[in-house]
Order: C-alpha cells, then structure tokens, then sequence
C-alpha cells in the first residue's frame, strides 16, 4: 500500500512562505492499493493536483470523505477526473439519517456557492454512504463514526497483505474525559487505531491551545501522543496542522509527540510524503 499526502492543513487554506515545508493544501491523501486501487481520503484543496497527477489509464477513483464541513470538500469542484469522461469515480460519505450525500454534497456545489451543479459534472460521481465495513477492490474498508462535530467518521483501509493505514483527521477523544485516555472501550477512534501501521490523525493544538477550544472536534499534541500510545500504533503522522501555525511551530509541536510517545516512529505530516507501508 502506497501512502502520499497531497494536503495536511486543517480549517483553511495556508499557503506561503512559511508553510512551504508541512504544505499549504487542506487534507487530501492518495492511497494506492497492491492491486492497483486508487483511493483519495478527503477532498480537500490537494485533490485538484492530485488530480492533475494521476496516470491516465486509471478506470475507477474512490474518494472515501470524512466529513462534509468545507476543508475537506473544497477541492472537488475542481477535481480534474470529474470533468474527463475516461474514469468511473465513486464518492463514499458519512451516512444520514435525514438527507442523502447527493443532497448534503449539492449544498455547495450548487449556485451560489460554486457555479456548476454535482448533477451537471460531465463525469456524475457513483455517491455511497459508507457502510461499517465494505471494499474498493482488494482493499477491505472500515468506517466508524468519531468525536467531531456533524457527522463524521474516521477510516481504516487493511491491504491484502496485512498493511493497515488509519486515518481520522478531524477528531478529539478526549472531549468529556477529564483523565486522557480512558478506558480503551470509552475512547472514539481506539478500534479504527488499534495497531495501525500508520495512523494519520488530528495535531491541531498545542497544549495550551486546547483548553481554549475544548468541544471544536480536534486534538493537542500531548492528547495525540496518548491517544497513538493506548492505541499500540506502530507510525504515526500528525495532520491537520491549524492554518496559523508555521512550520517551525509545526517541528516543536512533533517534537513534543515525539517526546510523549518513544515507542510509536513518527513521521511529520508535510504535504508531498510518499511512503510505502507494510505490515509489522
């Protein structure tokens, strides 16, 4: 399974001179399965380059979306495939009890928020509320529902040959616990990061950010180490970084991960990693 990162910002776009090295594109990360599946996590702004990178043979792209808030859709209506006639893209969301995806996608990409409608693309995305467990080709997906405000769900993709990527970019676990962690059974997101070898997963805050945002669905880097750690996660890759930070800020918020968590190998989350993961 290959891991690249085409986005890794959170909340707004932060292009810049002092975010060259972590990235400036909100999330968008592209799996590649061993047998050729393409997967896109989120819809961020790094899927128009993604997009514009992808081999042209490809039949099939599945977007697996997290949640439906602005950062992760905003490159959508921009996502070249989208506008081709050659690929069959599918579109996976977190399910509703009250109104379709097509319903809640369409509220922005409809006038007058964006000019063309979902309906009137040239390439119509195949639109699927993901299911606890379900499959893009030989890759076996599991979606459960995490502690971020609206719907959302984190995601866990298993390769074939036992590879495990988890990914909840949005998410706070420790909203309502006064100790963190807790009991694993009481913490959102410990079975989608239970023993991942790569965890790509919220570092919004610094420690004394947090307190101030309590309840906005996101994570500080001391709650992050605990949480890779109660979790036995064999890598982990910060993300979601808050569009005020800079990049130096940004190498003291993962060294103090690093610090609070020795046993987990960290791996920056900076826009343009590529790695490929297999098992332990």
């Amino acid at each position: 399974m290959r891991v690249e990162l085409w986005g890794t910002r959170g909340s707004l776009p932060a292009p810049g001179t002092e975010t060259t090295r972590y990235g400036g594109n909100t999330s968008s990360v592209l799996v590649v399965g061993s047998e050729g599946e393409h997967i896109l996590l989120d819809a961020g702004t790094g899927i128009r380059p993604l997009g514009l990178a992808l081999p042209e043979d490809i039949a099939r792209l599945d977007i697996l979306v997290t949640h439906l808030h602005m950062d992760h859709l905003q490159g959508l209506g921009f996502f070249p495939p989208l506008f081709g006639h050659h690929v069959e893209v599918h579109i996976w969301g977190p399910p509703s009890t009250t109104m379709s995806l097509h319903r809640r996608l369409s509220r922005y990409l409809s006038p007058p928020l964006f000019p063309v409608r979902l309906r009137d693309m040239p390439r119509r995305p195949e639109l699927h509320d993901a299911r606890p467990y379900f499959r893009v080709g030989s890759i076996r997906v599991r979606a459960d529902r995490i502690c971020h405000p609206g719907g959302t769900v984190g995601y866990r993709l298993t390769d074939p040959n036992g590879s495990c990527l988890a990914y909840l970019p949005d998410h706070e676990p420790a909203l309502g616990q006064r100790h963190f962690p807790a009991a694993r059974e009481w913490t959102s997101g410990f079975d989608l990061a239970r023993h991942a070898d790569l965890l790509i997963h919220d570092a919004q805050y610094t420690d004394e950010e947090y307190p101030d945002h309590v309840g906005w669905g996101h994570t500080s880097v001391s709650q992050l180490a605990a949480l890779a750690s109660l979790a036995e996660a064999r890598q982990l890759m910060p993300f979601h970084h808050d569009p005020s930070h800079d990049d130096e800020q940004l190498d003291a918020m993962t060294a103090v991960v690093a610090e609070r968590a020795p046993s987990v190998t960290l791996l920056p989350g900076r826009e343009g990693s590529r790695l490929e993961l297999a098992p332990a």
